[in-house]
């Protein structure tokens, strides 16, 4: 007699779901947003295979400067070692199991708080209290795993796996779409966290389509949308995207007067970008925000929230004031995208709830639900 497991008949029913021609495409089924054993198997099997975004490189400028994240259970450092170089290392000490560091700020070493054995910057372990008499320890063996880390156009990627292809690789597509508008020049103004009460797949569906903006954000930007003029282009294996033409009077959206590079649609074209598994970019000509994203359980996710200016922006003093009035705005369009993404979440745990038909204007979330399902079956 054979035995289903659990985990086998969700990524079974997922599979079906994505195996239709897009015409035919239904939303993904209820139970991979909602299951325990199959966000057990997207943390196994993404989360801890694939590359992820700890925020933009600028925001670790100085050796010492420090962010933690945890990746599929996993603590992790990332930083800026005494030679400017960019490491990702276990936050985790290799005595007693403590973790080290909480938060993002400076140090000048790496002190555990449970018995202050002490690293270096690049990891190695530089002292250690009352351990003399231990004659099997050597200070010498000792250090911190380093983890894959790597500055990918100003945003720093971080994996566990140690196969995981360069994203100079797998992302060359987006620098073909992009690439004009150099990402890594780019500015960071403000980094948040956040954590919502709604599974990552939810939110990160609703970043890759603009079909709810008329409705989810009436109260914003709903009413510069027009569905009729929205195209959804096919996408590629890591990522998808769409994007939307800007008024070219609108501050920030649009390239500075004195950008002389940048010309026709480029200036006024704003791109939406959808980096498998978990960063959404917002890339305009003269700001950009971001949303990296990490389960909290099936029901919470735990949210990091960025964004910055082009450096034409940067350095114009009437920019500053038009940011804050952008920021107010994204925090705005935010909370609208958290009341609508909590509330297609409490509607999915309902039990007469089911999913529906897709528009033509969600192909890219038909290829998120792809992208999931080659990587828990396969």
């Amino acid at each position: 007699m054979t035995i289903h497991s659990p985990e086998r008949s969700l990524a079974a029913e997922l599979k079906a779901n994505v195996s239709v021609p897009f015409e035919k495409a239904a939303a993904m089924p209820k139970s991979v947003y909602t299951s325990e054993s199959f966000l057990a198997q997207e943390l196994e099997h993404i989360f801890a295979k694939e590359w992820l975004c700890a925020g933009r490189t600028d925001g670790l400028k100085n050796p010492g400067d420090y962010l933690t994240m945890e990746i599929a259970g996993e603590p992790v450092i990332v930083l800026r070692d005494r030679d400017g170089q960019l490491r990702a290392l276990s936050n985790v000490c290799r005595h007693r199991m403590s973790t080290l560091l909480e938060g993002s700020g400076h140090v000048r070493s790496i002190v555990c708080p449970y018995h202050a054995w002490t690293y270096n910057l690049d990891g190695t372990l530089r002292g250690a209290p009352a351990m003399t008499l231990n004659e099997g320890f050597c200070k010498e063996n000792v250090a911190l795993p380093a983890i894959r880390c790597v500055d990918w156009k100003g945003w720093i990627l971080v994996s566990l796996n140690p196969d995981a292809p360069d994203p100079e690789e797998s992302l060359k597509d987006v620098d073909a779409l992009v690439g004009y508008l150099d990402m890594g020049s780019y500015v960071e103004t403000f980094r948040e966290e956040h954590r919502w009460n709604t599974n990552w797949k939810v939110l990160g569906e609703n970043f890759m389509e603009s079909y709810h903006l008329p409705v989810c954000h009436s109260g914003t930007i709903g009413g510069f949308v027009s569905l009729e003029k929205m195209t959804c282009p096919e996408g590629y294996p890591a990522f998808n995207y769409h994007w939307i033409l800007k008024k070219g009077d609108a501050p920030l959206t649009v390239a500075h007067p004195s950008n002389t590079v940048l010309t026709g649609e480029e200036r006024v074209k704003t791109w939406l970008l959808s980096i498998y598994p978990a960063l959404f970019i917002t890339l305009t000509p003269g700001y950009f925000w971001y949303l990296s994203l990490h389960p909290d359980g099936p029901d919470h996710v735990k949210i990091l929230y960025g964004g910055g200016m082009h450096p034409d922006y940067a350095g114009d003093p009437e920019a500053q004031k038009h940011f804050a009035t952008l920021k107010a705005l994204l925090d705005d369009v935010n909370d609208e995208d958290r009341g609508c993404t909590e509330k297609v979440y409490k509607g999915i745990t309902g039990k007469l709830s089911a999913p529906g038909a897709l528009s033509h204007l969600e192909r890219p979330n038909f290829e998120f639900a792809q992208y999931i399902s080659s990587k828990i079956s396969g």
